[in-house]
């Protein structure tokens, strides 16, 4: 089709094609703005009057999907920072805590024997806002046992120190994991502490727990925002819907030949 030919209509069916294809939205929202950058072009040595892409034509940029880190990034990460602000790493990747939550964790918040962190500030003395962001977290016996090494090690009042037994800045962490992203293979740029909460989201996901179960770890406010986030990371439910219908019929089917089996 030559360019002068081109109309709005004419576009709206072509991003139309390319989600039907699968492609993502994303992925679509970048072809129609370099489709509309190349008509700008020609309407400015003008081949044409004017540009057949605008608002109207523009699909969605859609939400990207959050980067997750594989199991052995985390760790290469969590090696990579300075020892002082590595609590910090097994904190956002296996506790879900944001980068303020970890900074305000006090030892005195964390139940080492019982393995429960309870989070109940933000960054230097800002007490979390609702109900669900102070939701008691339990830990497993290991982490609570690297966490207490951390304080026995650092010492202060904080999980998180500056290495100089002071509460440390949420700007330091991200200064950290931002130089320590460098190291590691595969981290993309804009990789950021608040990134390993999708790490931890994955965990629970690939572990079978259902969505109820991830939103009250990650502490959001509904479902719908864990879904939003991580829908894509359950498995296909008609996928698992078909293996279930199957798997009643092929227990069937067995019976049956069992039985006829037993009748010769």
């Amino acid at each position: 089709m030559p360019l002068s030919a081109v109309r709005p209509s004419s576009v709206r069916s072509w991003r139309v094609e390319l989600k039907a294809d699968g492609l993502a939205p994303s992925y679509v929202y970048a072809l129609h703005n370099r489709l509309s950058q190349v008509m700008s072009d020609a309407v400015h040595d003008g081949i044409l009057v004017r540009n057949p892409c605008s608002r109207r034509t523009s699909p969605g940029a859609g939400k990207p999907r959050p980067f997750v880190a594989t199991t052995a990034q985390v760790w290469a990460l969590h090696d990579a920072v300075p020892a002082h602000l590595r609590p910090a790493v097994l904190l956002g990747a296996f506790v879900g805590l944001r980068t303020a939550e970890a900074v305000g964790l006090r030892v005195a918040d964390v139940d080492f024997m019982r393995g429960v962190i309870r989070p109940v500030q933000q960054g230097p003395g800002e007490e979390l806002k609702t109900e669900t962001s102070r939701t008691p977290l339990p830990i497993p016996h290991e982490l609570a046992l690297e966490l207490s090494a951390a304080v026995a090690e650092w010492g202060g009042d904080f999980l998180v120190t500056d290495g100089l037994r002071r509460q440390t800045s949420t700007w330091a962490i991200e200064r950290a994991i931002r130089s320590a992203r460098r190291k590691v293979a595969g981290l993309p740029e804009d990789f950021r502490f608040h990134d390993l909460r999708h790490y931890l989201a994955s965990l629970l996901i690939a572990s079978g727990l259902d969505v109820k179960v991830v939103q009250h770890r990650l502490r959001h406010g509904s479902a719908k925002t864990t879904l939003d986030t991580y829908g894509h990371l359950w498995p296909d439910s008609n996928e698992s819907a078909r293996a279930a219908v199957g798997a009643v019929l092929a227990a069937r089917a067995d019976s049956l030949r069992t039985t006829a089996a037993d009748q010769h």
